[in-house]
């Protein structure tokens, strides 16, 4: 402390000073200046032996708790931090046990009204007599009420003694801190005040000091002059005034200090620590007082005790006398009753009565009329076959592997009984496999008689022609009658590719694909092309398959693949003075890094792409070269470009030198340039597209609606807004990879996308009609039957078309897909799309449309395609109640919640049933149960061309 500084010094001076003084004062110095020697050394280990042997009942300090740890202002202010912690949380304490009795009290209330219910529901019943379940539920509900009784009387004890004990407790906390805080603050201010008296007495010397100093000078001067008189008189005794004064201040100061340094003392080895130690004490006994009230809670919230016990053994040992295997005993002795009779099935000869042509009872009719059909259904039935034998096959394989299991686990119970848990799940699972096995064997047979049945007569016909339903009847064989299916064959329609096609001939074919209307045919024959697309424009003509290829066609005749010249196996580039940077084809302007991993796949491979850092647009160089390097463009002083060799006056021809010269682009990465990656086709420039009219806004950035320049076509763009990371630009250009591999009337048609500069964008055809769920809402109550139905035909035929290529879509719903020419409805915003069978979610369920999301979507983040199935059938809501939210007044949770309880919305007014049912297919909660696609667009186009 600055005390013992100032006390140190002020002996010294005092000390020299003091020639005149007596030996009283020097006693008092020369104690005092010992004294502060010996407490300038002391420690914890000499403090207690010093403190003894003094003689005076000082007290002693211990090496542990508050005394010993606590003394610093820090630890002061630690100490009531804590104090004001345990108020707080006693005061919280306090408030919660309140609303616990609270609660105790009315769930006691809410048990005895339970039990009050439950003995009057519990009317007596002959027919469950002799049921130990029985027995056991009533000395249940017999305990209800005694147990409510002893809640409410616990709860009772724990507001009227419990807490109140605890309210004092609080009293008597706040009390401590207030008299250990006001202590300290007294015994902390006397030092202070002492400081400040000691560095006053000093002043106060100094001053006198320098009096005396001037008065004897003053006095001796006059002095020695010899000159006897007033004067000298008077110079006398000022200076004895002032060696009076300066005597006084000197004594004053002595014991000044001397009370200051014995203060110190004390405060630090008795006074501070004996304030600590009574704080501790008083600390812990109210630790002692809170831990029993804590103890007493305990015991009143207690359920595994006492009378709770009691009443819990009466109901296990009532749980326990039940018996699986004796429960159903004497109710199955008493209620014996025989089997019910058998139904016999047979051909209903009066149907025929003296015949119908070649038709006989119970034999299949094998004619020119039949052969086809039956040869289908035989199909389906041997594919059917199929499918149920593989089923068996490996349910019996799991019923294998469980019952091996079982066996295990039962050898293995004692030692942990974590897997004994497992037993009885294995068992309900066995014994469901066993019921469906059983099960598919009847199936199998069933089948198998069938195929029988088609097939004998079918082979005994060989290659020869099925007769004529009028000859005689020597070509019918036993059998059945057939149906017609449709094919879906064009569901493989293979994407075709165009390497080359200038974006002007690109334009102009693609302007001129979209103005066609479609032409639609009643059915599609040809194998190649896509689910045929109903239409609503009062016909039913369907879109042929020519006018849905002639993009593809168009893509075709405008190929051409670009053949370079080689030296030494490496391609040869030219350069022109007249092409700028960005018609380079080596080079892909803002093209996101993750794109360019993609892009270059094998050693040797490379481009040229622009990147923003810190605000500064660079020129980068991406090679393949065991890893991908990316090289930035150096610029010269003089405006050239180089690596680490030469400069040139522009990229083009660095780069070109770089390739033709055979050297690493750096010593350090070895990295050579040997083969251009050119923009892949699809790729357009910025400035052809001009952007006119916002018309929406998506995740990633402004819809606009736009024009291209070379061929005047309306396109609709997607733009990516700048300041997205590269991820995001990744998942932006990932839905124009995936649209640009599609070919269907109904999927939004993809013409390219631009990277040459910022904004990167998505060019697709520009769809009139807008969202499909503004479109049926605008014309609510003005759509016919076959219209809305044509609606959900069209979006069956793209989903059909989208599952044959593995493409989960994930975001289906009315608002994302359009309506075109003529109302055809186009599948549109691909963004949370994937080309998988099966897709997981790993990274949470962000921006997740819960109430078109399919069940196991939601719980285990599992995407199918039968996952769209779900979303369809809500899509199909949507259109059919002109527009309504699913789920309407619900929240998203609360919507999940009922779906998990197995509701289902209602059929909005004038829906055909049938195509309610379909719905409800798409909405089972086990995805396997709901139908694929191509079964949806063969309902829907039933359902459709029936009206």
């Amino acid at each position: 402390m600055n005390m013992k500084n100032n006390n140190s010094n002020g002996r010294s001076r005092s000390g020299s000073n003091r020639s005149g003084s007596g030996s009283s004062g020097r006693s008092v110095g020369g104690r005092s200046r010992s004294e502060g020697r010996r407490d300038s050394h002391m420690t914890l280990d000499t403090l207690c032996p010093y403190e003894e042997g003094d003689g005076s009942a000082i007290f002693k300090r211990s090496v542990m708790g508050f005394s010993a740890s606590l003394q610093g202002e820090r630890s002061h202010t630690a100490l009531l931090a804590r104090q004001d912690a345990e108020l707080r949380l006693l005061d919280t304490m306090r408030r919660v046990l309140v609303a616990r009795a609270k609660c105790d009290r009315d769930y006691a209330a809410a048990l005895t009204h339970l039990a009050h219910t439950a003995a009057k529901m519990d009317a007596p019943d002959n027919i469950l007599d002799d049921s130990h379940l029985h027995k056991a539920w009533r000395i249940m509900v017999e305990g209800l009420d005694e147990w409510s009784s002893i809640m409410r009387q616990n709860a009772d004890t724990l507001v009227l003694d419990t807490v109140e004990k605890l309210a004092a407790l609080i009293t008597e906390k706040r009390a401590s801190r207030k008299v250990y805080y006001e202590e300290h603050q007294r015994i902390t201010n006397e030092v202070t005040r002492l400081q400040e008296a000691v560095e006053k007495s000093k002043n106060n010397y100094e001053q006198a000091l320098e009096l005396y100093k001037t008065s004897k000078t003053k006095y001796e001067d006059q002095f020695l002059k010899g000159k006897p008189g007033r004067k000298l008189d008077e110079l006398k005794e000022r200076y004895q005034k002032a060696c009076k004064k300066l005597h006084q201040v000197h004594n004053d100061y002595v014991l000044l200090l001397c009370e200051a340094a014995d203060y110190e003392r004390d405060f630090r080895t008795v006074l501070l620590p004996g304030l600590l130690e009574y704080q501790e004490r008083v600390q812990e006994d109210m630790i002692d007082k809170w831990r029993s009230i804590l103890t007493e809670v305990c015991e009143l919230t207690d359920t595994t005790q006492g009378r709770y016990a009691q009443l819990q053994t009466e109901v296990a040992t009532s749980v326990s006398a039940i018996s699986p295997k004796s429960e159903y005993s004497s109710f199955s002795e008493s209620n014996k009753s025989s089997p019910p009779d058998p139904v016999s099935f047979e051909f209903c000869s009066e149907l025929l009565g003296d015949g119908v042509g070649s038709l006989q009872a119970g034999q299949l009719a094998v004619d020119s009329l039949t052969v086809d059909s039956l040869r289908l259904r035989l199909s389906d039935i041997e594919h059917r076959l199929r499918e149920v034998t593989t089923e068996l096959r490996e349910k019996q394989n799991l019923l294998n592997q469980h019952e091996t299991e079982v066996v295990n686990i039962k050898k293995n119970s004692l030692q942990d009984t974590n897997i004994a848990s497992r037993l009885p799940v294995l068992k309900r699972a066995s014994d469901v496999l066993r019921r469906e096995l059983n099960e598919l064997r009847c199936k199998e047979s069933w089948l198998q008689h069938q195929h029988s049945l088609i097939h004998d007569p079918l082979a005994a016909l060989g290659c020869e022609e099925a007769p004529q339903p009028w000859e005689s009847a020597q070509g019918q064989v036993n059998g059945d009658s057939g149906f017609r299916s449709k094919s879906l064959l064009s569901l493989n329609f293979a994407h075709q590719r165009s390497d080359s096609l200038s974006l002007k001939t690109r334009s102009a074919a693609i302007k001129e694909l979209l103005r066609k209307p479609f032409n639609r045919s009643k059915t599609s024959a040809s194998p190649a092309s896509t689910p045929p697309t109903p239409t609503r424009a009062n016909t039913e003509e369907r879109t042929s398959a020519p006018d849905q290829q002639s993009l593809t066609e168009m893509s075709a005749e405008g190929q051409a693949e670009v053949h370079l010249p080689a030296i030494n196996g490496i391609p040869e580039l030219t350069y022109d003075p007249d092409r700028c940077l960005e018609d380079e084809p080596w080079f892909h302007g803002v093209l996101p890094r993750e794109e360019v991993v993609r892009l270059l796949v094998n050693e040797g491979n490379y481009l040229v792409r622009e990147t923003t850092r810190n605000d500064e647009q660079q020129i980068v160089l991406s090679v393949c070269w065991g890893t991908h390097k990316h090289f930035i463009v150096q610029t010269t002083p003089e405006g050239h470009y180089r690596f680490e060799g030469p400069a040139f006056p522009t990229i083009q021809e660095l780069i070109l030198h770089q390739h033709s010269c055979g050297l690493p682009v750096t010593n350090k990465s070895g990295a050579i340039l040997r083969t251009p990656i050119f923009r892949e086709r699809w790729e357009l420039n910025n400035d052809d597209v001009e952007l006119r009219d916002k018309i929406g806004r998506g995740n990633f950035g402004d819809v606009y609606k736009a024009r291209l320049r070379d061929s005047g076509l309306e396109v609709a763009v997607k733009t990516c807004r700048v300041t997205l990371p590269d991820e995001q630009k990744k998942k932006f250009l990932q839905e124009g990879r995936i649209l640009k591999q599609y070919d269907h009337p109904n999927i939004v048609k993809f013409i390219g996308i631009c990277v040459q500069k910022q904004p990167i964008m998505i060019v697709m055809e520009l769809v009139p009609g807008g969202s499909l769920l503004s479109f049926v809402r605008n014309h609510k109550g003005q759509l016919t039957a076959k219209q809305i139905m044509g609606m959900c035909l069209d979006t069956a035929s793209g989903m059909a078309y989208l599952e044959s290529k593995n493409c989960i879509h994930r975001d289906l719903a009315a608002r994302n897909c359009l309506v075109g020419h003529r109302n055809i409805v186009k599948i549109s915003d691909f963004g949370m799309s994937r080309e998988e069978e099966e897709y997981i979610v790993s990274d949470g369920m962000k921006q997740i449309p819960i109430k078109w999301t399919a069940p196991e979507a939601l719980n285990f983040g599992k995407y199918t395609s039968l996952c769209d199935v779900w979303s369809y059938g809500v899509l199909c809501w949507e259109i059919f109640s002109s527009g309504e939210v699913p789920y309407h007044g619900y929240s998203n949770t609360k919507a999940r919640e009922m779906i998990d309880s197995g509701y289902r919305m209602l059929a909005p007014p004038n829906t055909p049933e049938e195509m309610y049912q379909l719905m409800l297919k798409c909405w089972q909660y086990d995805p396997e149960n709901r139908p694929h696609f191509p079964e949806i667009y063969a309902a829907v186009d039933n359902i459709y061309s029936s009206l």
